[in-house]
């Protein structure tokens, strides 16, 4: 993509209503704009970052077994009054009427939903476990929303549900949807820790929570860096801890995933039964498991960044490369751009050629507020040898390589 026909509206200042650091860049680097509170429009970078981190977390919930379905955004009230949640949930829940004047909620999360499938579709043993997972855009009425993407009113999501017949199988699903959170996480290229947690308004018996580590975050934790040990600061318990208070490292968290074991919380209020191989009807044990996707994308700049922008990790960086030409009215300067940008166009890496004629230190300070990995620098001089010089945007290191040369 040439960096010339590209929109992406980059602010020179940081916007007086962004307080957090990845709402600040979020709006500075032109991923998005807000429409209303809580509410933002995503723009070209903005949108290639959220869907990278979809398609690594529908990679592992594959992997794991999990069928993709869509549910509705709204839902009708009755499904929410079977289980109580209706009159429980409070203020955040959108409730409306449509024109028939009949009682329905925009969905913040789809428990109720999904039980209702395995309510009028399982029957049997047989068609156990079962594992349905969603990707869909979610709202929440927030009375403060704050943060940008951090804590907005609409959010995009994946949740799923695991159906299996006891509490035992369940457990088991609910560990290998735990392994796939751990991956996913990896992949993202992520420091995170995952701690025991309440389950809230969702309900259920057992939860985790999984923090991305930052200053930023809501939540303080401890955790052993040599284990998997990790706690909320609040449920600290020195017998249980596997070393003493001081040698445990306190850091800020912000929750990015939730994994909760519900048992038959839903499936015996909604009467969504199974059927044993004895003859025996039970309710269906289940467990349902969150990632907040579009947090996510905020997470991963807090995390990463510095003074001069944002600091992708590789994984879901929105371009690979930036190609920088120094000189656009140079000859030999724009042959070899475009020579290095076809060449990385043509092995398949993601690039975004900076072809504009604009000053070098414009460039620079866009490269680095965008965060992409890798620079490839074109320069009169090092054109003139046909060299280009790559500076990695984390390290700041740099080589001088020749043209079909790569230092990844």
């Amino acid at each position: 993509m040439r960096r010339s026909q590209y929109f992406v509206p980059l602010l020179r200042e940081t916007p007086s209503e962004a307080q957090v650091v990845s709402h600040q860049l979020c709006l500075r680097a032109g991923m998005i704009r807000q429409v209303a509170a809580g509410n933002y429009d995503w723009l070209p970078l903005g949108l290639k970052v959220l869907r990278k981190v979809e398609n690594i977390v529908r990679e592992e919930m594959d992997k794991a077994g999990a069928l993709e379905i869509l549910m509705p955004a709204v839902l009708p009230a009755d499904l929410w009054k079977e289980t109580g949640r209706y009159e429980k949930y409070g203020p955040e829940l959108l409730r409306f009427k449509d024109r028939n004047d009949r009682e329905c909620v925009l969905g913040p999360t789809h428990e109720e939903a999904v039980t209702q499938i395995f309510r009028d579709n399982v029957k049997s043993y047989r068609e156990l476990p079962l594992n349905l997972y969603q990707m869909q855009w979610k709202f929440r009425d927030e009375i403060r929303p704050r943060f940008g993407l951090m804590r907005g009113r609409e959010f995009f999501m994946k949740d799923a549900y695991s159906f299996d017949t006891d509490r035992e199988k369940s457990l088991e699903a609910y560990q290998r949807m735990f392994d796939a959170y751990c991956r996913t996480f990896d992949r993202l290229g992520l420091q995170w820790r995952a701690v025991v947690a309440d389950t809230g308004a969702i309900g259920g018996n057992y939860s985790h929570e999984f923090q991305v580590l930052a200053d930023t975050g809501e939540d303080t934790l401890l955790f052993d860096p040599d284990s998997d040990y990790a706690v909320n600061i609040e449920k600290y318990d020195p017998e249980t801890a596997p070393k003493p208070r001081e040698q445990l490292v306190e850091k800020k968290g912000i929750e990015v995933g939730h994994c909760f074991h519900l048992g038959d919380l839903y499936s015996e209020k909604m009467g969504a039964n199974v059927t044993l191989e004895d003859g025996t009807n039970v309710p269906a044990s289940m467990g349902c498991y969150g990632i907040g996707v579009s947090r996510l994308v905020a997470a991963a700049i807090e995390q990463s960044h510095d003074e001069k922008g944002i600091i992708w990790p590789e994984a879901i960086a929105p371009f690979k490369v930036t190609v920088l030409n120094m000189r656009a009215g140079d000859a030999t300067c724009a042959e070899l751009a475009t020579k290095v940008y076809l060449d990385l166009q043509a092995h398949g890496v993601e690039t975004l050629y900076d072809d504009r004629d604009v000053s070098a230190g414009q460039k620079f300070a866009e490269a680095d507020l965008m965060g992409l990995p890798w620079q490839a620098i074109i320069g009169p001089k090092n054109a003139a040898e046909g060299k280009v010089e790559w500076k990695h945007r984390k390290t700041g290191d740099v080589q001088l390589l020749g043209v079909g040369e790569k230092p990844f």
